[in-house]
């Protein structure tokens, strides 16, 4: 499922405008992603939460020319599934 087929779902399952499901989809998104930048947890109880791990440095291997490289640490978003979630998959 792409972001079009998400939208179309939104709309038919809301009783929307597609432009409206956009519009919903988009304030989400962005929702989570600020509230990520200011390290929050977003919990959607029986969905799951977003959260920011982090990656330590480490040492890595260029694939093309076979040469140790530094990977420098990093901040990355994660996704931990709810109950309910993990229970709808069984």
């Amino acid at each position: 499922m792409n972001k079009n087929d998400l939208i179309d779902a939104i709309s038919r399952h809301a009783d929307i405008s597609k432009a409206a499901a956009g519009r919903a989809l988009d304030a989400t998104v962005n929702s989570i992603k600020g509230s990520l930048k200011k390290g929050d947890i977003v919990t959607l109880v029986g969905f799951g939460s977003f959260y920011v791990g982090r990656r330590t440095a480490r040492a890595g291997r260029n694939p093309r020319t076979g040469d140790t490289i530094k990977i420098q640490a990093a901040k990355v978003p994660k996704f931990r599934a709810g109950k309910a979630l993990k229970d709808e998959l069984k």
